[in-house]
């Protein structure tokens, strides 16, 4: 069985891949060309830009870092009301920042991303950092803030909190977790997330093209390519789920889950 050829993950690939647009323009692109084919850009640009000019005439001329934060973190959370969404975490609408602009609620990477651009208005350059699980962002090495829950300021004992939340107190923490991360990544990032909660609600097709977008970008990531093989079994594309879950096997012998995969394999063949 060949595999289709996807006109809008290549449309994705030859957004992502232009300079001239920015990670607001790219991650509203990504909910057009997934979910909203009628969203208009530049609609939510005018949007954004209105929630920052706001901010920028609501302060002072004091240029004090902790107190543009803080400006920040009044205006967004208190003024306009924008939370993260704990109650509805794996709605696939948390992925899409129009949908977090309209609803004022997301996940903790379009809560930053909404977060770290608002910052440009009052001279804020804040870097969004692929925490494990989490995505924060950080003003310097010293304030690293946490926008899903209100902007608050994050120490040591707060970051490890959140990863023995997610991994069970088996992850310790590293300093290189808050390394900037670019936009690319971030967008595979917020690509897999929004995998995940196609996968919880059972739309397969959907999932399968989120992975093919991140193979678009990472063709040779191992946990995508296990993924793509796991989806093509589930929509019955048997030929290619085997050519995918033995590539996975290929390129990562080792791997922990390797007899989930040689029995999916030995499952997909027994039905064939």
């Amino acid at each position: 069985m060949e595999e289709k050829f996807d006109p809008l993950v290549a449309e994705w690939l030859a957004f992502v891949k232009n300079p001239n647009f920015n990670l607001v323009e790219k991650c509203l692109k990504f909910a057009q060309i997934l979910e909203y084919p009628d969203l208009n850009v530049d609609d939510y640009i005018q949007k954004i830009n209105h929630i920052g000019k706001s901010l920028k005439e609501s302060i002072s001329d004091v240029k004090n870092p902790t107190y543009l934060i803080s400006m920040l973190n009044e205006h967004i959370f208190e003024n306009l009301g924008f939370s993260g969404d704990d109650d509805d975490y794996y709605n696939p609408k948390n992925n899409f920042l129009n949908e977090v602009i309209d609803k004022k609620t997301g996940l903790p990477i379009t809560i930053s991303i909404l977060y770290a651009e608002i910052a440009k208005f009052i001279g804020l350059e804040l870097k969004i950092v692929g925490f494990p699980s989490h995505i924060l962002v950080k003003y310097n090495e010293e304030m690293i803030l946490d926008p899903f829950y209100d902007g608050r300021l994050l120490d040591v004992d707060d970051l490890q909190d959140i990863l023995d939340a997610n991994y069970g107190g088996e992850l310790e923490f590293k300093p290189e977790f808050l390394d900037e991360v670019k936009p690319e990544q971030i967008l595979v990032r917020l690509t897999r997330n929004l995998k995940n909660s196609y996968v919880q609600s059972f739309v397969y097709e959907k999932a399968l093209r989120c992975v093919n977008m991140v193979l678009a970008i990472e063709p040779e990531s191992p946990e995508d390519i296990r993924d793509k093989g796991i989806l093509e079994g589930r929509l019955k594309n048997s030929e290619i789920a085997l050519k995918y879950l033995n590539k996975y096997l290929e390129i990562n012998p080792n791997a922990e889950d390797v007899d989930f995969v040689l029995e999916l394999i030995r499952s997909i063949k027994t039905k064939n």
